[in-house]
């Protein structure tokens, strides 16, 4: 039978318990309140990992909560340290400040004396110890001792140098223990290392756990209480009443149906009077993918694309689908191959594919996009690490289950040898020819799939761009938007803005499944 625990163990055993009843806070307003956690906070107490990674909404108190969670675990576990890491000296100084009235506000027969409690270090008598040190000053971050729990701080404004580097050593740092866990925290700040690490968390590809907290959750809305406020003032002042339902528009009535109040509407119209759209997103995000502003002058609507992230589909699930998938593919569904539509019996579908060599490397990524005859993106794979004479089954495979679709293949390179080995060895023959002209003797010929050079990739991007904007085709798929968000022209060249993790393969196959289904042809 197990043992009945006291009511002080109870609360010793809880963390958001061990704060309500023994540390104080000072609130937004300058109040001194019991550390009570909101609900943003709960949902990430009671669903972290080891390994996290939280995008947000400014000041939501992601950092004081991890301060409180050190506080608690170092008290109920001796020998044990902790790390907060800032991204400048006057974070670091503002949340050693804060850990230190944390602590002092712990009522004496509970809270373990200190021996040290300076140079941005609470060493307490049991062994544990608390550190809140400066990022960019220690090139070997958590190298000589090991951590029960790492906060990295407002991590995307760190050096790009000490975000990645550091990230690894900081990782090798953590306790061996299940309990141990590194959060990585922070609002955005551009396509850095921090939005490639979260995306790819997000999508559920990476040992990481993505978690986001938007600007109109419940504890969003008692932290900018004041602010609400004054917006409705402002609003009932002017010539406009308080926000009603019928004068929202399409956007604000998803962010409605989502959670906002609209008391949160007028907020944020209120912020929009002296930020920019995008300015707002970053800082107060609705949704994790509007939160990530491209810096660089892109080559697709920037706009459009953020709007389209709103209303994406869900893949579906291989339970889901009418007609059944070949072995080849089963094993990808969900991680790598992404279907959006039922494949109808007698519809024409136009594939494009970028096939790279296989490696298991950054920027080395072989793709495929099928389209419908009616625009839209119904099917994307992507993967690294595949060779060319598996990435040729998948493929003959994807093509035979959309209806033996014509395919558009990049035939430079790698691709030159894909399509040698769909037609002469597995018998597709629905790839697409195009033609050029001999400069000499002015005879037109023809080869199998696409020859890009900067002729030829203008021409795709261009088209791209039309039927993209204009409404042509439709993109369902994540990884796609992404690529398309980063996707710049430089020096006359087309490319993604370069970096580890920044493909744009899913999208040269896009662009090639779209000439496909412009050449609208059969062979069969």
């Amino acid at each position: 039978m197990a043992k009945k625990l006291t009511p002080l163990e109870k609360v010793q055993a809880n963390p958001a318990l061990w704060l309500k009843n023994f540390v104080k806070i000072v609130d937004p307003e300058g109040n001194t309140i019991p550390f009570t956690v909101n609900p943003e906070q709960k949902d990430f107490l009671d669903n972290h990992g080891r390994y996290n990674c939280i995008l947000k909404s400014r000041q939501l108190g992601f950092s004081t909560l991890a301060l409180g969670l050190m506080l608690w675990s170092s008290h109920m576990l001796p020998n044990s340290n902790y790390l907060m890491l800032c991204q400048d000296s006057e974070s670091t100084q503002n949340l050693f400040t804060k850990l230190k009235l944390m602590y002092e506000s712990i009522p004496d027969k509970h809270r373990i004396p200190f021996r040290k409690n300076n140079e941005m270090e609470l060493f307490l008598e049991n062994g544990s110890r608390i550190s809140v040190k400066i990022a960019s000053k220690h090139k070997e971050l958590g190298r000589g001792f090991t951590c029960q729990m790492i906060h990295c701080s407002e991590f995307a404004f760190w050096a790009g140098h000490v975000q990645k580097n550091g990230l690894l050593a900081l990782e090798q740092a953590l306790n061996k223990n299940p309990n141990a866990m590194i959060i990585i925290e922070s609002t955005a700040n551009g396509l850095n290392y921090f939005h490639q690490l979260y995306m790819r968390a997000y999508r559920g590809n990476s040992k990481y756990k993505a978690f986001f907290y938007s600007w109109f959750g419940k504890g969003a809305k008692k932290m900018f209480k004041t602010e609400i406020q004054l917006a409705m003032d402002w609003y009932n002042k002017g010539i406009f009443n308080q926000l009603r339902s019928e004068d929202l528009d399409e956007y604000e009535r998803k962010l409605q149906k989502d959670g906002a109040t609209l008391r949160q509407l007028t907020w944020r119209k209120w912020k929009l009077q002296d930020l920019k759209l995008n300015q707002f997103n970053q800082e107060f995000p609705s949704y994790p993918e509007e939160a990530f502003i491209n810096t660089h002058e892109g080559v697709f609507d920037a706009k459009v694309i953020g709007e389209r992230f709103n209303y994406l589909p869900r893949p579906l699930e291989e339970k889901e689908l009418y007609k059944p998938l070949p072995d080849v593919l089963s094993q990808y569904i969900g991680k790598n191959l992404f279907i959006y539509e039922q494949v109808k019996t007698q519809e024409v579908y136009f594939g494009g594919v970028d096939t790279s060599a296989g490696l298991s490397k950054a920027g080395d990524m072989s793709a495929i996009n099928i389209l419908d005859s009616l625009g839209q993106q119904v099917g994307v794979f992507y993967s690294s690490g595949i060779p060319v004479y598996k990435f040729c089954k998948i493929v003959y495979e994807m093509g035979m289950y959309f209806n033996y679709c014509m395919y558009m293949i990049e035939r430079n390179s790698y691709g030159l040898d894909l399509i040698h080995r769909l037609r002469k060895e597995m018998g597709y023959l629905q790839i697409l020819k195009t033609f050029k002209w001999d400069k000499i003797t002015g005879r037109r010929s023809y080869e199998y799939g696409w020859n890009t050079d900067n002729t030829n990739k203008a021409k795709l991007v261009n088209d791209f761009k039309e039927a993209f904007e204009e409404g042509v085709i439709v993109i369902n798929d994540r990884e796609t938007l992404d690529e398309m968000k980063i996707y710049q022209e430089k020096n006359g060249k087309f490319a993604n803005i370069r970096g580890e993790q920044n493909y744009d393969d899913v999208l040269d196959a896009t662009m090639l499944s779209l000439q496909s289904m412009k050449a609208n042809k059969s062979y069969l």
